[in-house]
């Protein structure tokens, strides 16, 4: 993250940082409070924003009005970006799957050309994720804060193959099961 200058507001610094992400609307749901002269109403919507590169944040936000609420929900998205390994920047690199609440996925990496095979509110985080081909399948719910969370969870799980043979202190061919050029060479 660049180093705020001094005079630059905090609405320049935004645009300088922030105008090559996706922002995707998944939800706007009416909510009520229960007071003592009836219900007060707001709107509660549910945000997903994106670089498109590999990083991802998830945002919900509440007010009275719909614009306002949907800038909150974006505020919160923006301060919960996170990164997510992706192979050839366009899949998943293994299949993985996720839970919250009665929410289940399953993501499972696609071959190149397959599309985004998912279902509503999932298929608004692939594209705001940068995924090209995935194939991925919502079990239990059809909510979509769960089924949003859920897909959170899965992606957090993702662990690319790189990460791993650092962490065991191989190289990433011997993680991958792949010979060395040497040894395909001999026989």
């Amino acid at each position: 993250m660049a180093k705020p200058k001094k005079n630059e507001s905090a609405e320049t610094r935004e645009e300088r940082e922030g105008s090559d992400l996706i922002e995707k609307l998944v939800g706007i749901n009416r909510v009520a409070k229960v007071v003592k002269g009836g219900k007060r109403f707001a709107m509660a919507a549910l945000v997903v924003i994106g670089d498109g590169k590999g990083r991802i944040g998830l945002g919900t936000g509440k007010a009275r009005e719909v614009p306002e609420a949907i800038r909150k929900a974006t505020d919160a998205a923006k301060r919960n970006m996170r990164r997510i390994p992706l192979r050839e920047g366009r899949t998943l690199h293994h299949d993985v799957r996720g839970l919250y609440g009665a929410g289940k996925v399953v993501l499972r990496s696609a071959p190149a050309g397959t599309g985004i095979i998912a279902g509503g509110p999932m298929r608004a985080v692939f594209e705001a994720l940068g995924v090209q081909d995935v194939v991925a399948k919502s079990v239990g719910t059809s909510n979509p804060h769960n089924m949003i969370k859920a897909t959170f969870n899965a992606l957090d799980q993702i662990v690319s193959p790189r990460a791993v043979a650092m962490r065991r202190g191989k190289k990433v061919s011997e993680i991958l099961g792949r010979k060395p050029a040497e040894y395909a060479e001999k026989g």
